[in-house]
């Protein structure tokens, strides 16, 4: 076990401000309307998530099993796509270029934590997927990471 791992004050860090919070909770309550709304949806499931600040292009297709935390957080182009069961962990900015494939099962991470400062405060880097780029099924892309256009 590592002593200098600070446990109480990661625990008691607040790292979301009042609104933050607020607007998870009513994401939360609001996500059965994404999740359980049928499948060729996909206008349902844009505006819903337009209504929660997230930047959504035209001809957007998102899944209903797709995992979208934080939406006010995402950005994503036009005619882009996000897959079945993909995770979209938007803790920091995600963004998704136009007629891009984040293929099912992926996971977009942009957050993570500190592991050098004992308190562990969090970190959210963003996460930018180009043009034109496919992240292939089962894929993780990490905090920071920049995947080009085309790729």
């Amino acid at each position: 076990m590592n002593e200098g791992l600070d446990i109480d004050s990661a625990r008691q860090a607040r790292p979301y401000s009042r609104n933050e919070y607020v607007g998870r909770v009513l994401w939360m309550l609001a996500w059965p309307l994404f999740r359980c709304s049928p499948r060729p949806l996909f206008g349902w499931r844009r505006f819903l998530l337009r209504c929660f600040g997230a930047q959504v292009g035209r001809a957007v297709n998102i899944y209903p099993s797709a995992r979208i935390e934080i939406p006010w957080q995402l950005d994503i182009g036009d005619e882009a796509s996000i897959g079945e069961n993909v995770l979209v962990y938007s803790l920091g900015p995600v963004r998704i270029g136009a007629r891009s494939t984040v293929s099912h099962n992926a996971h977009l991470c942009a957050g993570s934590h500190d592991y050098r400062d004992p308190a562990l405060p969090l970190l959210r880097l963003p996460v930018t997927v180009g043009a034109d780029a496919w992240i292939c099924a089962q894929s993780f892309v990490g905090p920071g990471a920049v995947v080009g256009d085309g790729a």
